[in-house]
């Protein structure tokens, strides 16, 4: 006798299959009736997973090469210096070419919940989404808009002797950038 046949709840299956299709062929309403419940219940269990709640903070899928930044309308494509920065209330992501763009995107288009946006950023060395307010940088590298700023997820990526900074001295850069009208990155 194999495994499948020693289940009991393969045999309770295949008797309930056998009493259906008896049923069905006798014509009686219990067929239909054992159809319709069947099917009431996948839609119960679909209805379930379905309504499963995500993390609003939660990564969104990107699209390289077809996603634009949202304040430079560039293509996103360099997977080593992209920004995804999502709404916490609504789950909405915004994506960026470089923190550059991110930074000032908050300030131009004066976004109320700045402080509670997630904003990750692509690690620099490796090309994972990391969190940008808890990330290292490095200031001088070669980045979509010429803001030079890698992330890292630890200082141990980065090369000795090179500058480290945190996301507040980032961001406190990039407004000093675009204020020097000789330098404006776009």
């Amino acid at each position: 006798m194999s495994l499948i046949k020693k289940l009991p709840f393969r045999q309770s299956l295949s008797q309930e299959i056998a009493n259906a299709e008896f049923a069905y062929a006798a014509g009686s309403r219990t067929a239909s009736r054992t159809i319709f419940e069947f099917f009431l219940m996948v839609l119960f269990i679909g209805a379930i997973t379905a309504c499963e709640k995500k993390n609003p903070t939660e990564l969104h899928d990107v699209h390289w090469d077809r996603d634009m930044c949202e304040r430079c309308k560039m293509v996103v494509s360099d997977r080593q210096n992209a920004t995804q920065v999502i709404n916490p209330a609504t789950g909405r992501s915004y994506m960026y070419d470089d923190i550059g763009c991110a930074v000032l995107w908050f300030k131009e288009e004066k976004i109320e919940w700045t402080d509670k946006a997630k904003i990750w950023v692509t690690d620099i060395t490796t090309g994972k989404w990391i969190d940008a307010r808890t990330a290292f940088y490095d200031t001088n590298n070669i980045t979509s808009m010429a803001y030079g700023f890698g992330a890292h997820e630890n200082k141990a990526t980065i090369k000795e002797g090179e500058e480290i900074i945190n996301f507040t001295e980032v961001s406190k850069r990039i407004f000093e950038m675009e204020a020097n009208e000789k330098r404006k990155a776009h």
